[in-house]
This record gives structure tokens, sequence and C-alpha cells, in this order.
């Protein structure tokens, strides 16, 4: 039978209206699909490219739609970002937010959080367990606020298998070291840390860095972040130090970051430029070269890492303490720390952060201790040295070296905070200040640098430099690991007196695309994950 024309005309228009209206259905359904809408704010994407107007589309774990969205696109949640930048959550390059995150008081890490820091990479300085499986177990039973990257420590190899001993591996133990070392990564480290200014790894050679991290460079993008093994002119010097770091490098082609950059004590103030010259040839050579760094001009470490001479560190702390009570190896320890309390810039620039013999001196300094007590401020020290040691807050920078550091386009952003517990100690307030810091005090206040360079030192040059899959920036396809702050109130609280005191300004943080901070308030979530090779 023959199909009347006009009949086959109507069949064709209401297929195509049936059709129009199903393809508006699906527009529609989609657009109500988002789990998050934030809306009208300044985008800084995370590449360094300057803010743009632009909404960003959240669905599930991962940004959907970033651009101009339709005003018929509903959510779950949506943000308005009028007058507030969106930014990538902030990567910390250099954490200590280990132990305290394995723990489940400190797990949800609020302190972090209201920094802006979405992702923490822990076990810097060469530090944390040989064996990672353990530390990743702990983590994520207690389910992270932030995302973690656990490094495999070089320090933490070197005292599984030698212990603190002063002296060079055996042949067998250098394997065993190899060993742990591939079966982290195997296991699913992204890089190595170092710390050879740190017993153990102080006494460690270049050749025996090189060789592990060979092992680390077996897989792909690899690198390695070391505390450099002297940011004064205890030893070696820091320009020689940094030279070390480019060296293993070098060798290895493994991708190299000097962590927590600084030029520490007046012997050395000034001489961020030369380094900055190294660091810039190596790249011109061809070698994968970065730094990162904090916003202060104070620093934190351990009293004897601080004062003692390398030697008399061997064994740890008690072993430090037995030689302290031996009138001759006192007298001649002593000798190598009048040097090392100049190069701390003096007995003033000590500020007690713990001390578990007497938490009564947490926030007082080593001068006004000494003044107390009616004694020399080295035999002041000496007297908590024994008495298990102490944490400082050190005050031993130059600004003018940290703002020329800072202009790099090669250097990243860390904390080097610890996460501790509210009002517990004088701990440094970069544990709570850090990124907030940088915002507030050299971005707006001084403007060393742009807002854009700050956001992608932050957050897209760490992802780029350690090769953190879909993070750092915003774009569709990226987890959602997104801030909305306030330009105007964006601060840090803390400051050396009272450290424990939350940043201020962020007002959302999304961690793979849930609120953990919502219109400025901590929420029960926690959505963090250990990131792994592979994983």
């Amino acid at each position: 039978m023959k199909t009347p024309p006009d009949f086959l005309r109507r069949r064709v228009l209401a297929a195509g209206l049936a059709l129009g209206l199903m393809s508006g259905v699906s527009g529609h359904a989609l657009a109500q699909d988002y789990d998050v809408l934030i809306r009208g704010g300044l985008l800084f994407d995370g590449t360094g490219a300057e803010g743009r107007a632009a909404d960003v589309a959240i669905k599930g774990d991962r940004i959907v739609e970033v651009g101009e969205i339709p005003a018929a696109a509903t959510a779950a949640t949506v943000v308005d970002a009028t007058g507030k930048y969106v930014s990538p959550g902030f990567i910390d390059t250099h954490s200590h937010a280990a132990p305290g995150i394995e723990t489940p008081e400190l797990a949800p890490a609020i302190s972090v959080l209201t920094q802006g820091i979405t992702t923490a990479m822990i076990n810097p300085d060469g530090g944390g367990p040989a064996d990672l499986r353990p530390q990743v177990a702990a983590i994520e039973t207690n389910r992270p606020g932030v995302n973690v990257i656990p490094m495999i420590g070089h320090n933490g190899v070197r005292r599984a298998v030698m212990g603190l001993e002063n002296r060079k591996p055996t042949a067998a133990e250098l394997a065993e070291m190899q060993g742990l070392v591939r079966q982290a990564m195997t296991f699913g480290a992204l890089g190595m840390s170092s710390g050879p200014f740190y017993v153990p790894g102080k006494y460690s050679d270049t050749a025996e860095i090189v060789a592990l991290a060979k092992v680390a460079a077996e897989f792909p993008n690899a690198f390695h972040t070391s505390h450099i093994r002297d940011e004064s002119s205890y030893d070696i010097g820091v320009l020689a130090s940094v030279a070390e770091l480019i060296e293993v490098s070098r060798q290895t082609g493994i991708t190299g970051v000097v962590s927590h950059m600084k030029m520490l004590g007046p012997t050395v103030w000034g001489q961020s430029d030369d380094a900055i010259k190294m660091i810039e040839a190596a790249r011109a050579e061809g070698l994968s070269i970065w730094a990162d760094q904090y916003p202060y001009a104070a620093s934190s470490t351990g009293l004897s890492a601080a004062l003692i001479p390398g030697w008399a560190q061997e064994g740890g702390q008690e072993a430090l303490s037995k030689r302290l009570q031996n009138p001759e190896q006192r007298a001649l320890i002593r000798e190598g720390m009048v040097e090392n309390l100049a190069r701390r810039a003096g007995a003033n620039a000590i500020m007690i952060s713990s001390y578990s013999a007497d938490p009564s001196l947490e926030g007082m300094r080593l001068d006004e201790i000494a003044r107390r007590d009616l004694k020399d401020p080295l035999d002041t020290a000496i007297d908590l040295l024994i008495k298990g040691g102490a944490g400082i807050v050190s005050f031993n920078m130059n600004e003018d070296d940290l703002e020329l550091l800072m202009k790099q386009p090669w250097m990243m952003t860390s904390s080097d905070g610890a996460l501790v517990t509210f009002g517990e100690g004088a701990e440094h307030p970069r544990a709570y200040g850090a990124y907030p810091r940088k915002l507030r005090r050299y971005v707006i206040e001084r403007q060393v640098i742009s807002m854009a360079q700050a956001i992608h030192s932050s957050s897209g040059l760490p992802a780029q430099v350690f090769s953190i899959p879909d993070r750092g920036v915003i774009k569709p396809g990226a987890y959602a690991d997104v801030l909305v702050f306030d330009p105007e109130t964006v601060r840090d609280v803390a400051t050396y007196p009272k450290p424990h005191a939350y940043s201020q300004g962020m007002e959302y943080v999304f961690v793979n695309g849930k609120a953990a901070l919502a219109a400025g308030e901590v929420t029960s979530e926690r959505a963090g994950r250990v990131i792994l090779r592979g994983r």
C-alpha cells in the first residue's frame, strides 16, 4: 500500500518534534544532574593563567563543566561565588601531617583544610617508615579529610637497615636499602625524599643517595625531594648542598626538588641569587630541577639538629644525653655549638616550641630561659638536651632572600607544617597559616607575585612536577578538589606567640567533590584518599 505524501510528511514532523522534546528533556536532566554548581566566581584555574569569570560544575568526584553554564541548570548544592575567587585545591609539597593524620583524632585535618590544602605530601626530609603499607592502612582506616601522598624516605630506609650509625653502608646493606625503596615504589609511592641534614641521613654520602634515587628513577615520573645537607654554613654550605641535589639528578635523570628552600642564618644571607643561578644553569642543561618554600622567615627543627655537631648525634637522643653528661665530651660538644648558635642568629632567635620535660618553657626564647636561670645560653641548651631535647622555632631568615626565591617560576609552595592537637605546644604558625599567609602578605599586601602565580605555585605546578594525575587544575575531567575563597578576608591568624588559630577566608573547600568546608564551617565529610602510583 502506498503511503500518502501528506501522511508521511506528518510522521516526519511528529518524529522531529518528539526528538526535539527528548533532546530538551535530556539537556534539562543533565543540568539537574550536577551535584555542585559554583556560579559567578573569578576562576584561577591553576595553570598560571589570569583569573576569568567562569562557572564550575561538579558531578561525583569530578569537574564536568567549566565556563558559562546556562541559567536553567540546577544542582543539589549551588554556591554563589560572586566577589570570590575559585581555584584548585592546594597541594602541600612538604607536609608533616603524618603521623597525626594516621590517628582518628587528627584524621579530619582541620588545620590543613582551613588553609585550602586538599592534598598533602607526607614523609618529607627522608622521614617516615621504611614500609609504607602499615602507614597507608592506618590513614585509610581513619578516613582522612584530605588526599595524602606518601613518599618513601631515605632516612627511614637507612634507619631500618643500619640504625643510627655514622658510617657508610656495606654492599649488602646498600642492596637491602635499594630493595626497600623498590618495594615502596612498587607498592605505589610516587617518589623518594631525603634529608641528609638529619641523622642518620647525615652520615650518608652523595653516592648512597644516588644509588637509591636510581632505583626510584626506574619508575615513570619519579622524583627526589630533599632537605638538602646544609641550608646554612654548617659543613659543606648551602650552595654546595644545592649542587649535591643537582648532581643526584644529573647521575640518575630523576626530577630533583630542593625542599623548603632558604638561606638559613646571617652567614649565608644574600646567597639566594647564586643558588638561583645554579638552578637555572641546571635547568638549561636539561635537568628537571625545582624547589618549594614556605612563606615565613623562621624555620623549625629540633634543638639537637640545630646546635649539636653531627658526630655527637650518632645513636640518637639517649646516646647524646650520655655524651653531654661526660665532662670531656660535653666540653668538646659545647665548643662545636658556639658557631652553630651563631648560624642560628643567636640565643634570642631560638624559641622553644615543644619540651615534654617542662612544657612551661614552650614559647620562651633560649636567652630568656638562660637569664632566668643565671646561665650561659649554651649551657641552658645542654640542660634541655640532656633531659630529652626540644623542638624549636628559629628566627634566622632574611625577607629579601625569601621574596627573591618566591618570584622564581620553578618555586612551589609548601607548609612544612605538622598536624597537631589544637592548643598543644608552641607550634610554628605554618601548621595553620602557610597558604593564606602567602596570599595575604605576599600577593595582596606586598604584591611580590601575582594571584595567578601564587595559585599556580600551590596547585598546577606541584601536580605537574610530581605527576599527580588529574589534580591541581580546574578543567573538565579533573578531580573536584576546588576552593572558593574571599580575597577580602583570606588571611593567616596564627602567630608565633599564639600559633593555634585557624586561617580565615576559605568559604568552601571541596575534596573529591565533597564539601569539607561549607560557608566557612567544617562539615562531617571525610572524602580524602591516599594517592598511589597506578591507583
